[in-house]
């Protein structure tokens, strides 16, 4: 599988989405597992909860006096 793979998935009524089959074998996903998901603001970055190290790296490198006015979009601000 390559790296840097994207794609769209749809979200149901329930609010569910289904991550492909290709990105769940790779990071070892199965049935019950977790996936880790950081607001960014602006998106929402979805990572195996085996990542948490990245995670943890991301969180402290984000800017979060931006993410509190809502990247300038008033409807993200204080979310």
């Amino acid at each position: 599988m390559s790296v840097g793979r994207t794609g769209e998935v749809k979200v149901s009524e329930r609010g569910q989405m289904a991550l492909p089959a290709q990105a769940r074998h790779r990071w070892g996903l199965e049935v019950g597992g977790t996936i880790s998901w950081v607001d960014l603001g602006d998106a929402v970055l979805l990572l195996p909860t085996s990542v948490d190290e990245l995670r943890d790296e991301l969180l402290a490198a984000a800017d979060w006096e931006a993410a509190g006015v809502g990247f300038g979009d008033p409807e993200l601000a204080n979310q």
